[in-house]
């Protein structure tokens, strides 16, 4: 136990290592780790985002950012606690595996999901109700930032386990995750509008999720797949993405 808990509290000892945070600020490889986690929290986080803004609609608009603040609190401290004690845990090769194939699930949910909507079974994102048992025990405002911060804790999981599958060092994921975190509350609504001009980017990131779950996957064995490869692989599936969605839209024109 007491080795446990000296592995743990030197992780959060980097947390504070000035050098260290030097040495992957200057470090291109670092940044462009930081670079996909940004873009692919960015990505998932749109609807995310559509979500929380859903959950908080029944509060009046003042009450409303103040929520959606406490959420952004919450969901701050979680990543800190999440983060550090996790860079010790996925060392552990169980815990590897068990990331990966709930990684993949996410993948292979996602595309199951989207074959149900495509076949007509979609449905609309339900708000709280004020019958809710979280607003019964803690009133109105608190019980939905209770119900916020719950949801952000979720949402939270995938994003970080997905981290974990793109880099373990803990400076690359504290700086992507928190980023990410800020990107949920304060940009998420760019992303939205990218994903509604450019529904396929949502489907791209879904695909990266699984190519992450298939890399921590063999990471369990020690392949590592190198960096390059890495970022060819996010460049290829964003591109592909891009000019498919480009090239569909050119024929929808001229057959319209």
């Amino acid at each position: 136990m007491s080795e446990l808990l000296n592995n743990v509290i030197n992780t959060y000892a980097q947390f504070f290592d000035w050098n260290m945070w030097g040495e992957v600020l200057t470090d291109p490889v670092s940044w462009g780790l930081i670079g996909t986690l940004v873009l692919m929290e960015g990505l998932l986080s749109a609807d995310n985002a559509l979500v929380l803004a859903v959950m908080v609609r029944h509060l009046p608009e003042r009450q409303r950012r103040k929520a959606l603040f406490y959420g952004l609190l919450g969901a701050y401290a979680f990543r800190f606690v999440a983060i550090g004690i996790g860079v010790f845990l996925i060392k552990l090769l169980w815990v590897k595996v068990i990331g990966a194939v709930y990684l993949g699930w996410l993948s292979f949910k996602y595309f199951r999901d989207k074959r149900k909507k495509q076949a007509g079974n979609d449905e609309d994102i339900q708000g709280m109700s004020k019958n809710s048992l979280l607003i019964r025990m803690f009133g109105t405002l608190w019980g939905t930032v209770a119900a916020v911060e719950l949801m952000d804790i979720a949402f939270s999981v995938d994003s970080v386990l997905a981290a974990f599958g793109v880099s373990e060092k803990v400076w690359v994921l504290l700086t992507g995750g928190m980023i990410g975190v800020l990107m949920m509350r304060g940009v998420a609504g760019l992303f939205l509008k990218l994903i509604d001009k450019i529904p396929e980017l949502e489907t791209a990131a879904y695909v990266l999720i699984g190519f992450i779950a298939i890399k921590m996957l063999i990471a369990v064995a020690r392949i590592e797949i190198p960096h390059a490869i890495f970022f060819a692989f996010i460049f290829i599936i964003f591109g592909t993405t891009i000019v498919f969605h480009f090239k569909k839209e050119k024929r929808v024109k001229e057959h319209g």
